[in-house]
C-alpha cells in the first residue's frame, strides 16, 4: 500500500462548494478529504503528519490558457510593460546593450502602445536607442512585434515584401517604406520562426525551465499551453526526459493552426494534431486539441469588429467563414477540443457560426470547445456560447485598469461599456476557465484573482475599477481557476478539486483571501505547491514540512 500522508491546521478551500478540515494523501492521489477525525482514522497510526501550520489550502492553479516556452523566454527578455514612456522604454534598451555588449541582438517584451502617448511606434524610435544590432521587441498582447531597421534587415524585409494572409507589414502611410511594425502572421510567419532558428534547444530548455519554476513558486500545478508548435512540443518531450517521465507540472496543448492558402492545407495540420492527440496522452503531457486564431487584438485594431474603430478603420478577421468552417468540422469529427480565439465580437460570431455548423453535420456528443478571450461579444453570443455548451475562457489580467487606455480609446464607443463580461456568462449558464495568457500578462494566479474580484488594478491598485459591475466572488473566481479550468480541459475527474480520488495537487498560501481584504491577494503568497503527492516548490525562508518529501 503506498505511503499515507495526513495533512492537518489549514482552511481547506476543496472548490467543490464547502470547505473541509483536513485531508489524506495515498500515494499521488487523495484518498480522504473531510473533517480531522475522520481523517485521523483513516490515515492510521503509520501515516506521517503535515501541519499547514494555518495556511490556506486549495487545488492548484491550473492557468486554462498560456504560453510556457514563450513565458519563459519573456522572462529573459528585456521588461517593458511598465516602462513608464518612450524615453524609459528606450534607456531599457540601452541599458541591455551595456550588460551584453556581444548579444547579437535585443529582445524585449511587453511594451504597450499607451506608453508612446500619441506617437506611432516606428523604427526610427529603436535605431536612436540601439542602432548597431536588431532589435525585436513583442507587444504585449503579443499580436504585433516592433523592430529596428537592422532586424528588418536580417529578416529580410523591405518595402517589396508582400503581406502574409491574416497579418500585415507595417508601413510608412506617405513612402510605403517598411516602417519596423509587423501585425498578426507577419509577426507570427516571419519573425518568430527566424527567432526560433537562431535558438539552441538548450536555450530552449533552460527557458522552459523557468517557465516551470516561476509557475511552481506561484502555486500553478497545471497549465494549458495554446499554441503548441514544433519547438514547444520538443522542448516538452526532452523535458519529460529529463525528468524521468514527469514534468514538473502537468501540461495538456492545443496544437497551432495556421491559415495557409488553401483549404488542404489547413485539413493537414488538423491531420497532425489528430495523430499528435493519439501519440502523446499521458498524465504529464498530453495533446488535446487545437488553437485558432480567428481575429487579432483590439490595442492594434486588428480585432474583427461588426463597428469600425474610433479612427474609423476596420480590420478583417484571419479566419473567414469559408476557411474556418472546414478546419472546425473536421476537428470536432476526430474528437480534438477546439479552441477559438476571439476577441472582437464579430470574430465571436464567426467562431460559434463554425462550431455550430460543426455540431449540425457532426450530430450530439460531449465536446468541451472553447472561445478564448471574449474582451467584446454580444449578449445574444454570450446566451448562444452557453447553449452550445462552449467554454468562456477569459483572463481577467487583460482587464487590469492599468493597461486599458488604448483599449478604451481604439473602441471609443458604447462597446467599453460591456467589456470583458464575465458575469453575463456565468449568468447565461456557461462554464467560465480563468486564466493569465502569460506571458501577455503576468502569470501570478493571486493577482489574476484580484482583478478578477474587484476589477481594480494589481499593477497600480489606486487606480479606479474599470466596470466594477462585472467583478466575480472571490471563491467563485478561485473555483473557476481551478474547478472550471480542469473542465476545460477535460480534467475534471482527475484535477482541480480537493476530492477523494483526485491527483493530490495543491497549493498552500499564507492566509485565507476569501476572509480578508481583496487587496491581500497582492501580498499572499504560496508557501507550498504539491503535484501527485510529492513536494515541487517550498518558499526559502518557509519550514512548513521541511522534513518531508
Amino acid at each position: 500500500m503506498p505511503a499515507r500522508t495526513l495533512y492537518t491546521n489549514a482552511t481547506v478551500f476543496t472548490a467543490d462548494g464547502g470547505n473541509a478540515e483536513a485531508y489524506v494523501v495515498e500515494g499521488s492521489r487523495f484518498a480522504y478529504v473531510g473533517d480531522e477525525a475522520g481523517a485521523r482514522e483513516f490515515a492510521g497510526v503509520e501515516a506521517e503528519e503535515a501541519d499547514l501550520e494555518g495556511g490556506f489550502a486549495l487545488p492548484g492553479f491550473i492557468d486554462a490558457h498560456t504560453h510556457l516556452l514563450m513565458t519563459g523566454q519573456a522572462l529573459q527578455k528585456v521588461a517593458l510593460r511598465d516602462a513608464a514612456n518612450l524615453a524609459e522604454l528606450q534607456d531599457r534598451l540601452r541599458e541591455a546593450v551595456l550588460d551584453a555588449p556581444e548579444a547579437p541582438r535585443i529582445l524585449g517584451a511587453g511594451w504597450l502602445y499607451s506608453t508612446l502617448a500619441d506617437q506611432a511606434p516606428t523604427r526610427e524610435l529603436l535605431d536612436a536607442a540601439v542602432p548597431d544590432r536588431p532589435v525585436y521587441l513583442d507587444a504585449n498582447d503579443l499580436h504585433s512585434m516592433w523592430l529596428n531597421s537592422a532586424a528588418l534587415q536580417e529578416l529580410g524585409i523591405d518595402d517589396s515584401t508582400p503581406d502574409p494572409i491574416g497579418g500585415r507589414i507595417g508601413r510608412d502611410p506617405v513612402t510605403g517604406a517598411a516602417d519596423g511594425m509587423l501585425y498578426e502572421t507577419a509577426a507570427q510567419q516571419i519573425a518568430w520562426p527566424a527567432l526560433a532558428r537562431t535558438a539552441t534547444d538548450a536555450e530552449r530548455d533552460s527557458q522552459l525551465e523557468e517557465a516551470f519554476t516561476n509557475y511552481l513558486a506561484a502555486g500553478v500545478t497545471s497549465a494549458v499551453d495554446m499554441a503548441v508548435q514544433e519547438d514547444d512540443l520538443t522542448a516538452f518531450q526532452r523535458a519529460l526526459q529529463r525528468h524521468g517521465g514527469s514534468l514538473p507540472l502537468r501540461v495538456k496543448g492545443h496544437w497551432l493552426i495556421s491559415r495557409r492558402e488553401s483549404t488542404e492545407q489547413n485539413l493537414a495540420q488538423v491531420s497532425e494534431a489528430m495523430r499528435l492527440a493519439e501519440e502523446v496522452s499521458g498524465d504529464w503531457l498530453r495533446m488535446c486539441g487545437i488553437k485558432v486564431v480567428v481575429d487579432g487584438v483590439i490595442d492594434s485594431c486588428t480585432a474583427a469588429m461588426k463597428e469600425p474603430y474610433s479612427d474609423g478603420s476596420t480590420c478583417e478577421p484571419i479566419w473567414d467563414r469559408a476557411s474556418l468552417t472546414p478546419v472546425v468540422v473536421a476537428a470536432d469529427a476526430a474528437g480534438l477540443q477546439i479552441a477559438l480565439h476571439a476577441i472582437g465580437d464579430e470574430a465571436s460570431d464567426i467562431a460559434l457560426d463554425a462550431l455550430e455548423e460543426a455540431y449540425r453535420i457532426n450530430g450530439p456528443r460531449d465536446r468541451r470547445h472553447r472561445i478564448e478571450h471574449l474582451e467584446t461579444v454580444t449578449e445574444s453570443n454570450v446566451r448562444r456560447l452557453a447553449r452550445l455548451g462552449v467554454v468562456a475562457s477569459m483572463q481577467p489580467v487583460h482587464a487590469d485598469p492599468s493597461i486599458q487606455e488604448n483599449w478604451q480609446t481604439m473602441l471609443g464607443d458604447h462597446r467599453t461599456e460591456r467589456a470583458y463580461p464575465w458575469t453575463e456568462f456565468t449568468a447565461a449558464g456557461a462554464t467560465l476557465a480563468l486564466s493569465s495568457d502569460a506571458p501577455t500578462a503576468p502569470h501570478h494566479p493571486l493577482p489574476n484573482m484580484y482583478v478578477a474580484a474587484t476589477r481594480r488594478s494589481a499593477l497600480d491598485p489606486a487606480l479606479s475599477a474599470n466596470l466594477p459591475g462585472y467583478a466575480l466572488d472571490l471563491a467563485d473566481a478561485l473555483r473557476h481557476a481551478t474547478r472550471d479550468a480542469a473542465y476545460s480541459c477535460r480534467a475534471e475527474n482527475t484535477e482541480g478539486r480537493i476530492a477523494v480520488g483526485h491527483f493530490a495537487d495543491f497549493t498552500v498560501l499564507d492566509t485565507n483571501p476569501i476572509a480578508a481584504e481583496p487587496a491581500e491577494l497582492l501580498t499572499n503568497h504560496a508557501r507550498l505547491t504539491v503535484i501527485g503527492g510529492r513536494v515541487a516548490y517550498r518558499a526559502a525562508s518557509d519550514g512548513l514540512m521541511a522534513g518531508m518529501k
